[in-house]
């Protein structure tokens, strides 16, 4: 078996075709939306329910107001991460699946996107109305800042790192 450093140095990428790439990344990336689809349908199906308890009526105008916000962040974040098998539906056949990927994977990072503000106002809403205290800002603050250490800014320096140029 031939060194893999011989002729150059080591292989990188595949050999692919842009067909048989779009096809391996289509299936990665509705793979990754799986994940996200069902954390934000849980909690969208919970948030419409909040609305009909008694407790609804006893919320402050301005923690109504981060319910309705968070509602309607919830369904934007649910449309974004479902959005890419409904494209899938609508262009199977077409000869269009790297445009499709391309496109369904920025859906993809909006649905996350809106899914961190779903969370984040969740969350907001949900200490205010278990705490009234003034450390609730700063402690939503500080969760968004893990999840922004998590979702974004470590995948982003890992390509940057390990990415070639």
């Amino acid at each position: 078996m031939a060194d893999a450093a011989e002729g150059g140095g080591m292989r990188r990428g595949r050999n692919e075709t842009e067909e048989e790439r779009a096809d391996r990344m289509w299936v990665e990336l509705i793979q990754e939306v799986r994940v996200a689809q069902m954390g934000v349908q849980i909690l969208f199906g919970f948030l419409l329910t909040v609305v009909f308890t008694e407790k609804y009526d006893d919320l402050s105008g301005t923690d109504q107001t981060i319910y309705l916000v968070t509602v309607v962040l919830g369904a934007c974040a649910t449309g974004a991460l479902i959005g890419p098998v409904s494209l899938h539906r609508l262009v199977a056949g077409r000869r269009v699946k790297p445009q499709a990927v391309r496109l369904a994977s920025r859906l993809t990072l909006l649905g996350l996107v809106l899914l961190l503000a779903t969370t984040t106002a969740s969350l907001l809403l949900i200490l205010r109305v278990a705490t009234h205290d003034g450390f609730v800002p700063y402690l939503v603050a500080g969760v968004v800042g893990w999840y922004l250490l998590c979702w974004f800014v470590l995948p982003l320096w890992t390509r940057h790192r390990y990415t070639a140029k």
